[in-house]
């Protein structure tokens, strides 16, 4: 799976959301919740090493400030962690990262596998999948431009 993310995209939406989509999509396939306490930032290579950013200041006080108590960063940051109030510092768990290895140590740490759909009872299957039907139509009618519309 390859995710491309245009250069042209919003300045501030650049490639340190990298190891983020990543671990979602990890999570996804895995079947495995995401620590609920971490947040992470770095951007990634496609052979998987964490590279730096800019900014770790001000999203690890955004990290605090939403409750967070650990912070995956990329390595080459950790000189930047001196621009944090001491309070910060031991309030928070920072974890530097190399690869994307790391980055899913700390977030997955030790998590078993969640549910799958195919271990859900029957009829909770069948009451998911006709609710998704239900609104992907519902989301398609609501869609549809008149003929004579031009876009």
């Amino acid at each position: 799976m390859h995710i491309h993310v245009p250069a042209g995209a919003v300045p501030k939406d650049g490639p340190s959301a990298g190891v983020t989509m990543a671990t979602a999509i990890a999570s996804l396939v895995r079947g495995l919740p995401v620590a609920s306490d971490i947040g992470m930032t770095g951007e990634i290579t496609l052979t998987g090493q964490v590279l730096p950013i800019g900014g770790l200041r001000e999203k690890s006080l955004a990290a605090q400030r939403a409750g967070l108590k650990r912070v995956v960063f990329p390595r080459e940051n950790e000189p930047d962690l001196e621009e944090l109030p001491p309070e910060t510092r031991e309030a928070m768990q920072f974890i530097p990262a190399d690869t994307i290895e790391d980055v899913f140590a700390a977030a997955f740490d030790g998590k078993r596998r969640s549910r799958s759909r195919h271990d859900q009872p029957a009829e909770k299957l069948a009451a998911s999948s006709s609710q998704t039907a239900a609104s992907a139509e519902q989301r398609s009618k609501n869609s549809r431009l008149p003929r004579n519309t031009k876009v």
